[in-house]
């Protein structure tokens, strides 16, 4: 007797166990992933921004949104990749990022590259390395694919593919607009302060470079709503003559970047002769600081 109902248990046992196998599975398989990403027909990738002042290489994923890495004018190279959801986060998470083979390269490894922060309501971003890398792996003919939970249904897993179909004509046109951009961005000319030679409305070899760099900026980016150009002068000399001599420096300044194809109705040019100094006019030194031209730049 004691060896039926030990039988039985074992059994009733082993039932409920493969019960609780069958639950799992069942729910493994109701666990959802959704893909997005672009077929082999439909994938495109485009330089949407070819510029010496930004260069964007964008990739479009169907009922999903779009896919950027960018590049902007600045003293040292730089790179984001942002990806732009048609339905942004509704939590904070983690996605992890991992290169993918292509599925006619069933045989080829994959790797992960790192995690990305999803934050509520924000585009998701990389920095410049990572970015870099994906490109890499685009490049190798790899799919840099992000994996995340969808933040609506907590079993379901969602998963954004990067397709390398039509990508290498676009990317080393990318890489050209990338080596081309300024090696100086806004900030560094956006408040700049130009010296003159004394007595004289000639600019010191530093203050013309600085001014050309200013000139060429303009020339590219039409939508700087205003360009200020304020001159003072030191107090060498008689006042009337000072204030001359900054409204000629002003004005020269204007006429300068006019001539270049400014439009001159985004330029005020002043002249404050001897006001405003900056510097005791006691010495050479302080006299040169004081002949001074200063250009502000606006943007929208």
């Amino acid at each position: 007797m004691k060896h039926i109902f030990t039988s039985m248990n074992s059994l009733i046992t082993s039932s409920l166990a493969a019960g609780v196998l069958s639950c799992a599975l069942m729910t493994d398989a109701n666990a959802g992933i959704r893909q997005y990403s672009a077929d082999v027909h439909n994938s495109s990738w485009q330089l949407s921004d070819n510029s010496r002042l930004q260069c964007t290489l964008s990739h479009q994923i169907p009922n999903y949104g779009e896919a950027r890495f960018y590049a902007k004018a600045n003293r040292k190279l730089n790179m984001e990749f942002e990806l732009d959801m048609m339905l942004l986060p509704d939590n904070y998470s983690l996605a992890e990022l991992r290169s993918v083979a292509p599925s006619w390269q069933p045989g080829r490894g994959g790797r992960k590259l790192t995690n990305m922060q999803l934050h509520k309501h924000f585009n998701p971003s990389l920095p410049k390395k990572v970015a870099w890398t994906m490109l890499s792996e685009l490049e190798q003919g790899m799919n840099p694919t992000f994996y995340y939970n969808d933040w609506y249904s907590e079993q379901d897993k969602i998963s954004v593919g990067l397709s390398t179909a039509r990508f290498k004509k676009a990317y080393q046109e990318f890489v050209g607009c990338v080596g081309n951009l300024l090696h100086y961005s806004f900030e560094d000319i956006a408040y700049t302060v130009l010296n003159y030679q004394s007595s004289s409305d000639k600019f010191t070899k530093a203050s013309q470079k600085r001014i050309d760099m200013i000139r060429e900026y303009l020339s590219l980016d039409p939508n700087l709503e205003l360009v200020l150009i304020d001159a003072y002068s030191d107090s060498y000399g008689g006042r009337w003559s000072n204030l001359k001599l900054s409204e000629k420096r002003a004005a020269k300044i204007r006429d300068y970047f006019v001539k270049n194809g400014i439009d001159a109705s985004r330029i005020e040019a002043k002249g404050y002769g001897e006001k405003r100094h900056v510097a005791s006019n006691d010495t050479t030194l302080g006299r040169g600081k004081n002949r001074r031209v200063v250009i502000q730049m606006q943007q929208p």
